[in-house]
């Protein structure tokens, strides 16, 4: 009996219930692509802050999102996001605002750093959605400008960003949703810049 014990445990090692874990594909958004937005004359001379928008639990996740129909919203097997698509989509406001040259600093969320002015939001929508059986992706987010060290809300608009894709692949739905997030950061940026211009 003894014998058949270490074989017995082997047996039950080699029929574990338990599930292999995934393995994922990991997408990276992709670069910035353009920067061309209004550059102001002269710097703002404030810095700005730029906090991870707010978010579904679905939607702040790493999994890639797509909506093979309306009201259906699933995801891509096998892949995911480099990191939380909120998180993506904060730094690639901060590489545009950046990249306009309109702050003595653009600053994030984790620098514990003064700023004059902070940029918030909601972000509502990140993901693939078919239309007339075509792929397009939509980055959508409801920013929110903020000011002083009250926080007060100086201004606050939704955003949209939309670019077909190039085909069904998950690489032409990544490709889709970079572009898609420079065309927000673009609007986002334009209008953060005329805001603090006339206030």
């Amino acid at each position: 009996m003894k014998m058949l014990l270490p074989v017995l445990f082997s047996l039950l090692a080699s029929c574990s219930i338990l599930p292999e874990s995934e393995e994922l594909r990991v997408y990276q958004l992709p670069h910035l692509t353009h920067t061309d937005v209004p550059v102001p004359a002269a710097p703002l001379k404030d810095t700005l802050r730029v906090s991870r928008p707010q978010a579904s639990p679905l939607i702040d996740g790493t999994r890639i999102l797509v909506a093979p129909e309306p009201e259906r919203l699933s995801a891509y097997p096998g892949v995911r996001w480099s990191n939380h698509a909120p998180i993506l989509l904060r730094d690639r406001l901060m590489e545009q605002l950046r990249a306009s040259e309109a702050f003595d600093a653009v600053v994030s969320d984790q620098m514990r750093a003064l700023a004059g002015f902070e940029l918030a939001g909601e972000l509502q929508a990140f993901q693939i959605e078919y239309r007339q059986d075509q792929p397009v992706a939509v980055v959508r987010m409801q920013a929110t400008l903020l000011g002083g060290g009250k926080r007060l809300v100086l201004a606050s608009q939704k955003f949209q960003g939309e670019v077909a894709a190039d085909g069904r692949s998950v690489e032409a739905a990544v490709a889709a949703l970079g572009r898609a997030s420079d065309e927000l950061a673009r609007q986002v940026t334009a209008w953060v810049i005329a805001r603090l211009r006339t206030s």
